[in-house]
């Protein structure tokens, strides 16, 4: 897109493939010069004109997950790269439940692969991972979908590129802090060092620091940065 003479970052057309949430942090600059010429197609459109014009990969299945390590568990490519630092598994109460592998291998609202069995004297619902306590090694998992701890309404972010200007006042616009989330409204305040406050009109599931959080207006992306932390008022 064009505003006032800047290039703007808009989604894609195919609300299922847009990058936008991917691109937020590349420059002005950079974007005057690049081209998206499937960005006004749906998928399965792209798909038909490679099959008509014969190309191999017309019926590819889509790629998902980080495509770039290939076909092989996400753990075992961590491994390669980071010791595993195996921990306690507590509830919120405290109640030690079992050995984590490692903090690295799980994410907030996690439900597979915690490896904890029926509870005596536990309901029947399963269980998530809820919080990560860094510095002491700790898992906190708790049961529930929508287990309280799971959801908060503020955060804060580090590293924010804005594309065309930065907001001079507390701006109104929407958010996603994972990638395909529909847009959240809420309020962001930017602050002297370079990174911003976000108020949620709603609650937002497992916001996970080192996460991106990425701003909009409409179809237009604002920018962008780093989670740093998450918390509820």
């Amino acid at each position: 897109g064009n505003l006032n003479g800047q290039a703007t970052l808009l989604k894609g057309l195919d609300n299922n493939k847009d990058q936008s949430y991917f691109l937020h942090a590349v420059n002005e600059t950079a974007l005057r010069r690049s081209l998206f010429p499937v960005g006004e197609l749906d998928k399965s459109e792209v798909r038909e004109i490679a099959e008509k014009n014969g190309f191999v990969t017309s019926k590819k299945k889509d790629s998902t997950g980080i495509c770039f390590i290939g076909e092989r568990r996400f753990n075992d490519f961590l491994k390669q790269y980071l010791p595993a630092q195996p921990g306690r598994m507590l509830t919120p109460e405290g109640v030690d439940m079992g050995e984590h592998q490692g903090l690295m291998f799980y994410t907030l609202g996690q439900r597979q692969g915690l490896g904890i069995g029926g509870v005596k004297d536990a309901s029947d619902e399963p269980w998530f991972s809820l919080q990560k306590d860094l510095e002491n090694n700790i898992l906190i998992v708790g049961q529930g979908t929508s287990h309280p701890l799971l959801f908060n309404n503020n955060l804060s972010a580090s590293a924010i590129h804005w594309i065309n200007h930065t907001p001079e006042n507390t701006l109104e616009c929407v958010a996603k802090t994972r990638y395909r989330q529909p847009d959240q409204q809420c309020k962001v305040t930017v602050d002297k060092s370079g990174g911003c406050k976000v108020v949620f009109d709603q609650p937002q599931r497992a916001i996970t620091p080192g996460q991106s959080v990425v701003f909009y207006q409409d179809d237009h992306c604002l920018g962008g940065g780093v989670i740093e932390k998450a918390w509820q008022s």
